[in-house]
């Protein structure tokens, strides 16, 4: 078996084992944060473009204008990660992991340089594009080369290492945010400045070697064997090197070759398609249960909860950042102690609750809107939201009334003596805005004055607490580690595409939603989804907590659905108890 015998008791040292590997074997962890720079990537991303389309609506009107389009620069570089996510689960089998980063880290540079320079939207959702291919292919990449080049005891804590980078990469994002909100050409340098991290990765992995499976199953047994000895332990790795023998032989005999891929029987064989509906279905649940727009749309959520500035927006969204990249620290201490799947389950557990609170936090803000004055809005009869004019009956009017107008679009002027008083409803533009401004006043546009504001950063960081050690980075392990070698790599690029299909699904409705029926409701739905999404994990997702990856596919060919899943897992570790 791969990496050994594993003991009743392994998993409580795992993680004192992974941090001694910085004395004992750097070249492990070299390999695992070299490749986890492509995770600083994708978390980089997903974070920057939050806080840069602030300034990108302000310096092009068609954006500030338009939701859809807003929507597009977000969702073009999601449906680039939905081809670079499947040509990457191609590109892995055929020219090999350390390959497919390297061409994952150019496309990212070359779209984080037009993306720098873009003159108009058209162009910037170009670079969007070559941003989301290189996004796609780190994405399945990074997991899948750690995973192969990681002891079977820490592989888990080794792999969550890319959602720690991940996290990282979210919260360096908006730190850069909050530098650059001073700057002249504030957001050209928050996305130009993504392509650093891509540059140093590029270099890195000219320095590092293949992954040792794919080599060996490319019948370049010595480089492999080579690579495994730096790896392992002297007393384990001629154990690994038959175990991978035994694996690869097996293959051709059952397939008659040990290169071509047959389709149709990849869907017939038990073992992949277990892992399939296991692996895919995960990364589908990873998105939809809202975690991206936390991270795509977090400042706006924090001015839909009532706060109203860019830069406090952004401020307060840099403490998520903060929490989410503190879930992955606490994922890598858990992951190989209490199991993939508990850690699953009691993620999940937290998030429905934190999206119950979202959802009541929001419903109240919205039917406790300040109203509007009269008074204050006629003041400036020129300036006056024409729909308010117009309206019928204005006493029933309230600031979310106001900015729900859209002949034109306007604003919100919180009262002179409280933002819980009634206010002015203004056309929106930016003389209106500094008129309010100028007055000591605030200014509102996507989010009215809430009492009830800090219960939503309350209710969005309790969410992202319970996320990020398990929804958020079990499903990247999880694909790592289930399918059969030979078809690791397109297994790990269909899941990896379903999670980008996933991701663009929800960030091209979710401003639509809040739009059309409102922030409490939007929540609402993505609760009911994390409910099934429990559901999921507890039928059909299987522990593989320290097992041999040639071990779990033993393990896929027996097992069922089992609502029972704790049973289930105690007849497992007893069995290779007895084994030892």
């Amino acid at each position: 078996m791969e990496g050994g015998i594993i003991h009743g008791g392994a998993d409580e040292s795992a993680f004192k084992e992974c941090f001694s590997l910085t004395w004992k074997n750097p070249y492990v962890l070299r390999l695992a944060f070299s490749a986890g720079i492509g995770g600083l990537l994708f978390g980089y991303d997903t974070g920057v473009i939050s806080g840069a389309l602030l300034y990108i609506r302000d310096d092009f009107k068609s954006v500030d204008r338009n939701t859809w389009l807003q929507e597009m620069i977000v969702s073009m570089a999601v449906a680039g990660a939905i081809v670079g996510a499947a040509i990457g689960g191609w590109a892995n089998d055929k020219f090999g992991r350390r390959s497919a980063i390297l061409m994952a880290d150019f496309l990212f540079l070359l779209g984080a340089i037009i993306m720098a320079a873009a003159p108009n939207p058209s162009l910037l959702v170009v670079g969007r594009v070559f941003v989301g291919l290189g996004v796609g292919m780190a994405s399945m990449t990074a997991p899948l080369y750690i995973s192969e080049a990681s002891p079977a005891k820490i592989r888990g804590a080794l792999v969550s290492t890319n959602g720690f980078l991940i996290t990282g990469g979210q919260f360096l994002s908006y730190l850069i945010n909050l530098a650059f909100t001073d700057v002249t050409g504030t957001w050209r340098w928050m996305l130009g400045i993504a392509g650093i991290p891509a540059l140093l990765q590029f270099v890195l992995m000219f320095t590092l070697p293949e992954s040792p499976r794919w080599l060996y199953r490319k019948g370049r047994e010595e480089e492999a064997k080579a690579i495994l000895r730096r790896i392992y332990s002297a007393e384990d790795v001629e154990q690994e090197i038959r175990a991978l023998k035994d694996s690869v032989e097996t293959e051709i005999l059952e397939e008659g070759s040990s290169e071509k891929i047959n389709m149709i029987k990849l869907c017939k064989a038990k073992t992949v398609r277990r892992g399939l509906i296991a692996g895919v279905g995960l990364q589908v649940f990873q998105q939809f249960v809202g975690i991206n727009t936390v991270m795509y749309y977090s400042p706006t959520i924090v001015q839909l909860a009532g706060f109203a500035s860019n830069r406090t927006a952004l401020l307060l969204s840099l403490v998520t950042a903060g929490l989410n990249a503190f879930g992955s620290i606490i994922s890598i201490y858990f992951i190989d102690r209490i199991g993939r799947k508990k850690l699953l389950i009691i993620s999940l557990f937290g998030v429905i609750i934190s999206l119950g609170i979202l959802t009541g936090v929001f419903y109240e803000a919205a039917t406790h809107a300040p109203a509007i004055s009269s008074l204050e809005t006629q003041r400036f009869n020129n300036i006056s939201c024409p729909d308010y004019k117009s309206a019928m009956n204005t006493n029933a009017w309230d600031c979310m009334t106001c900015l729900k107008a859209s002949s034109p679009s306007c604003g919100y002027c919180s009262s002179p003596i409280g933002k819980e008083h009634p206010g002015a409803c203004w056309i929106s533009d930016d003389s209106v805005k500094d008129l309010c401004h100028n007055e000591n006043r605030l200014w509102y546009t996507r989010g009215c004055p809430s009492n009830f504001g800090w219960f939503a950063l309350l209710g969005l960081g309790l969410y992202i607490i319970f996320f990020s050690p398990g929804m958020g980075t079990v499903p990247w392990i999880v694909n790592s580690e289930i399918y059969p070698l030979r078809f690791r790599g397109i297994c790990g690029g269909i899941a990896a595409t379903a999670n980008w299909i996933s991701n663009l699904i929800v960030a091209q409705s979710f401003l639509s939603l809040t739009e059309a029926i409102g922030t409490s409701w939007t929540f609402l739905i993505f609760g009911v989804i994390s409910v099934i999404a429990l559901l999921f994990v507890m039928v059909c997702v299987p522990e593989t907590k320290g097992m041999p990856m040639e071990e779990i596919e033993k393990m896929l060919e027996r097992r069922s659905m089992e609502f029972k899943f704790w049973k289930k897992k105690s007849k497992l570790v007893e069995k290779q108890n007895q084994s030892a």
